[in-house]
């Protein structure tokens, strides 16, 4: 018997199950229904969805290869509601096009020097910038920390690691740029280095090297044996 959404549970429903409870514990067929918002005077969305996904013998991979013309033959499906699913679809193709592709792997400070100088390594001014990686040294994100004068920058710790939770960083690699293109350690860039070393053995993320950078070199505090 057809029972409109808004007469279920509020559990039940499928924008009010994504908010309470996540939205890894909805069906496909609750995930399609909020994408095309309603149904017909007959069927619910999620019923609509489900017969949707049964004729595409529940597989969303072949759900994706239909037409917007193909989906507007299913009865409650009109244009706006295809070019929905058809948009969702093609943005869940795209996602797994690029978590296939590989993450670059910190294997030496060389590396870090090919990602960060074309960032970094040419500016009027410091910039203090953080590389967060996995377990397996690849570069999962990075991100500038601050943006400071020709002379220093100042860096929030906090902020730091913040943004190693939010990615599950296991380590990261700090990262500044020297505008007078002198490769030398200020006592200032020392005592950074020291007490964010220090917190990250507290918070199990590893401070794996502090590089200084210039337009044509570099300077890795792990390679020099300052770190």
């Amino acid at each position: 018997m057809y029972t409109p959404i808004h007469q279920w549970a509020e559990d039940d429903r499928p924008r009010e199950k994504l908010q309470l409870k996540g939205k890894s514990t909805l069906s496909d067929s609750e995930l399609l229904a909020i994408l095309i918002g309603s149904g017909s005077r007959n069927e619910s969305a999620v019923q609509l969805c489900q017969r949707i996904l049964a004729a595409s013998n529940h597989n969303l991979n072949q759900l994706s290869k239909l037409s917007v013309h193909q989906l507007i033959q299913f009865k409650g499906i009109g244009e706006a509601k295809a070019i929905s699913i058809v948009a969702a679809l093609e943005l869940g193709r795209r996602r797994r096009l690029e978590e296939a592709t590989e993450l670059p792997k910190i294997t030496s400070s060389k590396n870090i020097f090919e990602i960060m100088q074309p960032i970094i390594g040419e500016l009027p001014h410091e910039e203090f910038w953080v590389l967060y990686l996995n377990n397996s040294n690849k570069v999962i994100h990075k991100s500038q920390i601050s943006k400071g004068g020709i002379t220093g920058t100042v860096v929030d710790n906090r902020m730091v690691f913040k943004t190693a939770f939010e990615y599950h960083a296991t380590s990261i690699i700090l990262c500044h740029n020297h505008p007078s293109g002198k490769l030398q350690a200020s006592d200032p860039d020392l005592q950074l280095t020291k007490k964010l070393k220090v917190a990250g053995q507290t918070l199990d993320v590893l401070v794996l090297d502090h590089i200084i950078i210039t337009e044509f070199g570099y300077l890795s505090f792990k390679d020099s044996g300052i770190f």
